[in-house]
């Protein structure tokens, strides 16, 4: 049986044609993501249609500056691992209440001061990483795939669930039909042809999608061909201390859920991680987050969901990753180009989602098959940290009662059932003088 950890595959073995299509695929994947944020947030402060534009055009700027750097690295800063950025969802109730009491040039005051604070204690946090032997990790990087879920599932139904036509039966047929004609693909198909299951997946549904009337690509031709995004085009950022601590204790859980992700792709190529990597890929979360302030646009993190796409076609270049950041940079100042990718409808996103956010979940499952379950200790750690993991998810009113900053740590799941694992690995199978390497 073929094994669901991608095998690393040289970047001298991809042709430049084959490294482009394929980093479009991961772009596809991500896109409406990391739009979704500037979008609420524009609607949340009351934006007109033209600053919605520039935070648009500068959210998909930085995700490509953001993964160029965590894919090619500059000295300290970035991982140099085939990891995409994107505005953190993790940040976007913060910044929204910041946005409604402070204003705009507060959210980006916010972010710069928040990205620094990741920057200096990059790495301090970093050294983390030996409290991750594979049963936390597998508790992880399954709480990771289960968390992703709800997305899809809000794909599927149309993207809006406040929308009349959420969840109506000619949108979750196109989901089931994208998502049977991406199986079909990838089980039918060897070799190179086989990489591209997921574009071709979300083409054919777009192509159905269209042929129903489901999807509609006159937005293109309203679109800008050009629209770049200046630095401070809202004013001068405005620093405030009450801001800046709840943007920085957002930034904590956006390095928690990095770790996740690290730990996720450093397995899926087959090495161990290092401090010194995890510290340089959380240095480059805060000094693209720095860089997005400056450029009206949010927090950044590694996104989960396209470990999925990695663990589907097994390849694990940087090079892919780089050439979607740069069509991230082409995206930001061709709005055009973005008006394209945006008319995927979301069912067929949703399609596609199921099963990258499954092979993501069924990864941490495989790490789990390295812990020993005869060890009492170690199946309560799973039962226990996975459960605690999934509770955000699976009913989010718990903690409304809750005052907003203890809210943002116990709203992530991510965070909640990984210091969980670690606390209770710690408590429970740590030996006096045992080291967690």
């Amino acid at each position: 049986m073929e094994t669901l950890i991608a095998a690393k595959t040289p970047q001298s073995s991809l042709s430049p044609g084959r490294i482009a299509s394929l980093g479009f695929q991961h772009v596809l994947v991500m896109y409406a993501g990391t739009v979704t944020v500037p979008l609420i947030l524009a609607s949340v402060m009351g934006l007109n249609g033209a600053q919605t534009v520039t935070l648009v055009n500068a959210c998909l700027l930085t995700s490509g500056l953001a993964t160029l750097l965590q894919s090619v690295g500059i000295s300290r800063f970035g991982g140099r691992l085939p990891l995409i950025q994107g505005c953190s969802f993790i940040v976007l109730a913060p910044m929204a209440m910041i946005g409604q009491q402070y204003g705009i040039t507060t959210v980006f005051g916010s972010a710069i001061a928040c990205g620094l604070f990741t920057v200096l204690i990059a790495p301090l946090f970093s050294r983390l990483v030996r409290f991750f032997p594979p049963i936390v990790i597998g508790c992880v990087i399954t709480i990771i795939g289960i968390t992703l879920m709800p997305a899809a599932a809000i794909w599927i139904g149309g993207g809006n669930p406040d929308a009349p036509d959420f969840a109506s039966p000619s949108h979750l047929l196109l989901g089931l039909a994208t998502l049977v004609i991406t199986l079909i693909f990838y089980c039918k198909t060897r070799g190179i042809i086989r990489n591209f299951a997921i574009l071709a997946g979300m083409g054919a549904g777009t192509l159905i999608a269209f042929t129903a009337g489901l999807t509609d690509f006159s937005v293109v031709s309203h679109a800008a061909w050009i629209g770049i995004s200046m630095p401070f085009s809202f004013g001068l950022p405005v620093f405030s201390p009450v801001p800046v601590f709840i943007s920085c204790l957002a930034m904590i859980i956006v390095m928690t859920e990095t770790t996740g992700n690290v730990l996720l792709i450093d397995k899926l190529i087959g090495r161990p991680t290092t401090p010194q990597r995890l510290s340089d890929t959380i240095r480059a979360d805060g000094l693209s987050t720095m860089v997005g302030g400056c450029l009206n646009s949010f927090p950044y993190n590694a996104f989960s969901q396209n470990a999925g796409l990695i663990m589907l076609t097994r390849i694990t270049s940087r090079s892919v990753l780089a050439a979607a950041g740069v069509i991230l940079v082409l995206l930001g100042l061709f709005p055009k180009l973005g008006a394209i990718v945006s008319a995927i409808p979301r069912p067929v996103l949703g399609g596609v989602g199921i099963l990258m956010f499954g092979m993501t979940l069924a990864a941490g499952i495989q790490q789990l098959k390295e812990v020993s379950f005869e060890n009492d200790n170690n199946m309560l750690i799973v039962a226990v940290s996975i459960g605690v993991g999934v509770i955000p998810m699976a009913f989010p009113a718990l903690f409304n009662s809750l005052p907003s900053s203890l809210r943002l740590i116990f709203d992530s799941g991510i965070f909640m059932g990984g210091f969980t694992a670690v606390l209770l690995n710690a408590l429970l199978n740590a030996r006096k003088g045992e080291k967690y390497e």
